[in-house]
């Protein structure tokens, strides 16, 4: 079901979709949109696959077994998708919102961070290593792609999923880097809340928080100007 927001960003969520088919779906919807062409959230989860940035290193894949590897445009090393992971895509157009790629990045870390904050998990960001982090375990992968000013791929966030196949790779191209999921570290609100409500009110807290990071940007931005 789709959703427009306040901002008029179109929420889509797409379902469990093969990775590759939404990739090329995510290039023509860049490459086809004209100046007053809406911007889109994508929520979606993949079956299992690894995919490598158009820079990666192949050799922080271990050991792929079963799981194919796909290259791909964005930015990054490896990283793994599978079911029990939110995927959300920001296909925005940075240049009409006047923000930087390092001001999308810090806007999704950041409400990755206040999205956990409200299922009592503390997570942080660090520096030169994109993502988001309970203590030293990588809860939150980004990678971006930003092409004529137009964003692309996006955020990956583990909620309730197998998390064996991080151990097959150098997770976001570091070795031995714990990896970790929201259910693991709230169990006792997975209990309470998310169990009965299910994963939709991940998805709704991780909208809205995004949203709201969006706005202070953006609001940021303007009392820049006016100064």
């Amino acid at each position: 079901m789709d959703a427009v927001a306040d901002q008029g960003i179109v929420i889509r969520h797409l379902g469990l979709r093969d990775y590759e088919g939404v990739w090329r779906e995510m290039q023509a919807f860049t490459d086809s949109r004209g100046p007053e062409t809406a911007d889109e959230f994508w929520l979606v989860e993949h079956p299992p696959v690894f995919t490598l940035g158009q820079a990666g290193d192949r050799s922080h894949v271990l050991a792929a077994g079963d799981i194919p590897l796909i290259q791909v445009d964005r930015g990054g090393q490896v990283t793994y998708h599978g079911p029990g992971q939110r995927v959300l895509y920001p296909l925005l157009d940075l240049t009409r919102m006047s923000l930087g790629v390092r001001d999308l990045v810090t806007c999704l870390e950041q409400a990755v961070i206040n999205c956990l904050d409200g299922f009592g998990v503390l997570a942080q960001r660090k520096e030169k290593a994109p993502g988001v982090y309970v203590n030293d375990a990588k809860i939150a992968a980004l990678g971006l792609r930003i092409r004529r000013g137009k964003s692309f791929h996006g955020l990956a966030f583990n909620i309730d999923m197998e998390l064996e196949p991080f151990s097959r790779i150098n997770p976001c191209g570091y070795a031995n880097l714990e990896v970790t999921q929201l259910r693991n570290e709230a169990a006792m609100i997975w209990q309470q809340k998310i169990s009965e409500q299910g994963v939709a009110v991940v998805d709704s807290s991780l909208v809205h928080c995004i949203l709201t990071q969006l706005q202070r940007v953006a609001r940021a931005t303007d009392e820049e100007r006016i100064a």
